[in-house]
């Protein structure tokens, strides 16, 4: 099962570390910009593209229903 899907693995986890890591640099940078108590213009727009742990979690999903797609493919 690894040979398969070390690197398909691997390749999830880069992206879902780079969605991470760039979620806490802009949340961070806002924080640091927002001298007020406001919201940000984009996060008020688009409160659930912006969070990062959404993404992490399709992302997930998405690799978890490809697994689970092959394996049943292959049963039939």
């Amino acid at each position: 099962m690894w040979d398969i899907w070390l690197w398909p693995m691997v390749f999830v986890t880069v992206i879902m570390l780079g969605i991470g890591i760039a979620g806490v640099g802009k949340m961070s940078r806002a924080f640091q910009l927002n001298e007020k108590d406001r919201i940000p213009n984009i996060v008020a727009k688009h409160p659930f593209t912006m969070n990062p742990l959404l993404w992490i979690i399709i992302v997930a999903s998405a690799f978890i229903f490809v697994i689970i797609f092959y394996y049943w493919a292959s049963f039939y």
